[in-house]
């Protein structure tokens, strides 16, 4: 087995490897793991010790990687579920309903599973609720709440759990929610999408009306080219909502016939009925190339297949080995079995065969080489249905009548005519970001390579930041043979590519899968509006069945120029600490972070002095700040909260022009970015206190406005604050955004999710 990498062994040792509650180590080995996985996967067979062997083989060389929740819950005996995702039951449009399923979706994140839900379900904001004699709040109000249970609940594996939200395009409320993601901090926890409807597109391409209803009524009419250009131009300026075509989802989906999907997990790659379960693992393409960079580069097509058939039946077995937070997700994946089989890696497979990602070549290879992996998949479950019987909702006239089984070879529909199937649905490409990094960085899904190599910086034990070299598996493959030898051009990044390259590959891969796609086709920052609504429009003539982009925007990342505040002229220099009163004056603010889960609250209290010459008091007494207090419920600021209040409090109460403290502190920007609020960017949670304190002095006329503030660098140079963020800016790489867990410029967007190379956080939202 070849050793991983140190990145891999990093992502490894933080997220799939067993420790126990006392922290030793369960798994000495990245083999320990397989084996692991491999024996819980095998326990429900008749013959377990021989599957095992099998399930391990599979997974070494990182040939086949299961999903993170099963690497990282299998065989560990926690009461975790194995499943990545759910889409939760159907939410009635009455009080009970909306607190079941509230309380739902908290147990299956504590459990460490992501949710999506269709909240189109919900009577739109005014409507009437019968009964009570009041007006609805819409469904926009009920995601709120959601929101903060997010919040609150911790998932399994210490993250953040997940969260989808869907819409309809018809629903009266579609504009609110397509705008709600631009309010800073509002939502932070959710994905959004916009269900598009096939007549919605046929009206936004003929410029027809478009009536917004619920439950029989039209509350009013739009244009729907109108309602296009308001999503398209949301996802350009903040890469949300995104855009799922449902109507396709359902005409393709195998159970057509028994079941009607309105939401998908939160990455997108699975579209799922009420209480749907998301089960997933990919095979890794780039480790079945044969004689890569040569004239003899090939797939080994007979390994790819034997491959898939084993990974379909671990995949099956999860069914029974996984814990469900919710009785009826346990139904639900009994009676349909679905899997979501995926690839990864094909991008550097493309590269290893001298295959330019998105060219007509790479298209025809990549069909090719999905050919075999649908057909060895679907065929791997048939042989399971023969040994071990289909699934319980299969009809065998009516699951054979679908559009995507009309499409396999005649021969695999006689098998399935005369055997059934196991699994419903077999075949998904999911975010493999994080297992695609453990498994020596190769590259993720069917994403192209993010970047060839880069810089990380660990922190070390002892405080220091360590600088360490990530290739691509493919790139360093590459130099291993060829020595410094020129690139050739077939080596593209995802930062080079035209979007109809992104999605001329989406499209090809989508006819083979018949589930969805996670993807992220990247969008230069400087790509014009008026032809960034082509690439969705394509994705939908395309037979895609969503479509997701990420766009570097200055909406989400300038930095705003501060305005100077001038300080009173205050005559008490003294070095002499004021004396303090028995009782002050004061004002206490509430400030609500975005980071935070809890609201931070400032107490300014006042002392009066009388002012001297040259105040702007008129000779009235002058209130200026004696001292600060800051609290929170979040335990995680409470020491240099102290510390701050602490050192703020023993400058005001040396009196003189403390003015400068405001300076100071909005003066600090965090490397892992700041937050927008109220309309302006805010470059750190300091710099939000220093703008308390500073309305605090203004309000009660210890300052006054004028100018913009400047700060003054190492060199002696004044610069204003927002030509110091652009030099620090242009010295970063900016393939790269900050990581809000560790600060590091190592945070890249692909599949809809936000992944650290750097610590390995990752997030969905």
């Amino acid at each position: 087995m070849t050793e991983p990498s140190p990145i891999a062994r990093q992502i490894w040792d933080m997220k799939y490897r067993f420790k126990t509650a006392a922290g030793s180590a369960g798994d000495a080995s990245v083999v320990d793991t397989w084996s692991r996985v491999a024996r819980a996967l095998a326990a429900p067979e008749r013959e377990p010790a021989k599957w095992a062997k099998h399930f391990e083989a599979a997974m070494a060389e990182f040939r086949f990687l299961p999903a993170g929740r099963i690497l990282a819950g299998a065989g560990t005996s926690r009461a975790v579920t194995l499943h990545n995702c759910f889409v939760m039951g159907t939410i009635g449009d009455d009080m009970g309903s909306i607190f079941t399923n509230l309380r739902e979706a908290a147990l299956t994140m504590q459990q460490g599973g992501g949710i999506g839900y269709d909240f189109s379900t919900l009577r739109p904001t005014g409507a009437p609720v019968m009964g009570v004699g009041a007006d609805a709040s819409g469904p926009l109000s009920f995601m709120e709440v959601w929101d903060s249970m997010c919040r609150t609940i911790m998932s399994a594996g210490s993250r953040r759990g997940a969260m989808m939200a869907t819409l309809r395009c018809d629903h009266p409320d579609i504009e609110a929610f397509i705008a709600a993601k631009q309010t800073p901090g509002r939502l932070t926890n959710f994905n959004v999408s916009v269900l598009a409807t096939d007549p919605f597109m046929a009206a936004v391409k003929n410029d027809h009306e478009w009536p917004l209803q619920f439950g029989g009524k039209i509350y009013r009419t739009v244009k729907a080219r109108a309602l296009w250009d308001k999503i398209m131009r949301a996802t350009y300026d903040y890469a949300e909502p995104g855009v799922i075509f449902i109507d396709r989802i359902n005409a393709r989906n195998n159970l057509y016939y028994c079941e009607t999907i309105a939401a998908t997990n939160p990455c997108g790659e699975q579209p799922l009925p009420p209480y749907g379960t998301c089960l997933l693992g990919s095979i890794n393409y780039a480790r079945l190339i044969s004689a890569p960079f040569s004239p003899q580069a090939r797939l080994d097509e007979a390994e790819l297949s034997d491959l898939v058939a084993v990974a379909v039946r671990m995949l099956d077995n999860v069914i029974e080995a996984s814990n469900y937070p919710v009785a009826e997700q346990r139904r639900e994946a009994e009676q349909k079995r679905r899997i979501g089989l995926g690839i990864t890696g094909l991008a550097d497979a493309l590269i290893m065969c001298g295959l330019r990602y998105g060219s007509p070549e790479a298209v025809a290879m990549t069909r090719r080489w999905m050919t075999i992996f649908r057909d060895a998949a679907y065929g791997a479950s048939v042989d399971l249905a023969a040994e071990k019987g289909p699934f319980p909702l299969f009809d065998r006239d009516k699951y054979l009548a679908g559009e995507t089984i009309r499409a396999l070879p005649l021969g695999l529909r006689e098998r399935i005519a005369a055997h059934g199937i196991r699994n419903a649905l077999v075949t998904s490409i999911a975010p493999t970001g994080t297992i695609s990094l453990f498994a020596d960085n190769v590259s993720s899904g069917l994403e192209p390579v993010f970047s060839f190599a880069y810089t990380r910086h660990v922190l070390m034990h002892d405080g220091r930041k360590q600088a360490e070299e990530v290739s691509d598996y493919a790139y360093r493959l590459f130099r291993s043979i060829k020595g410094e030898a020129p690139l050739p051009d077939y080596f593209v990044d995802s930062q080079s590519l035209a979007p109809g390259d992104h999605l001329v590959m989406q499209a090809a891969v989508q006819d083979y899968v018949d589930s969805s796609i996670s993807k992220t086709i990247n969008i230069p920052e400087d790509f014009p509006f008026a032809d960034f609504s082509s690439v969705y429009m394509s994705a939908y003539d395309m037979g895609c069945k969503g479509c997701t982009t990420y766009r570097p925007s200055a909406v989400r990342g300038a930095v705003l120029e501060i305005r100077k505040a001038k300080t009173a002229a205050v005559e008490n220099d003294s070095s002499t600490p004021l004396a303090r009163p028995e009782t002050l004056p004061g004002l206490t603010y509430k400030l609500r972070w975005p980071e935070s889960d809890h609201a931070i609250y400032i107490t300014v209290n006042d002392v009066l002095t009388d002012d001297g010459p040259g105040k702007h008091t008129g000779g009235r007494s002058l209130r200026r700040p004696f001292e600060v207090f800051i609290n929170s419920k979040n335990m995680e600021h409470y020491a240099w909260t102290v510390a701050l209040t602490r050192m703020i409090s023993a400058v005001f109460r040396r009196g003189g022009d403390v003015g400068f403290v405001v300076e100071e502190l909005k003066a600090v920007f965090d490397p892992r970015g700041g937050q927008w609020m109220n309309g302006r960017y805010v470059p750190s949670l300091l710099a939000a206190i220093g703008d308390v304190i500073e309305q605090h002095m203004i309000e009660i006329g210890f300052l006054e406005q004028n100018a913009p503030r400047t700060s003054t660098p190492d060199d002696g140079k004044v610069v204003s604050l927002k030509e110091a963020a652009q030099k620090d800016a242009a010295a970063r790489d900016k393939r790269f955004r900050a990581c809000p867990k560790c600060g590091t410029y190592a945070l890249l967007r692909q599949e809809g999710c936000d992944s650290c190379t750097s610590c390995g956080f990752s997030k969905c939202s």
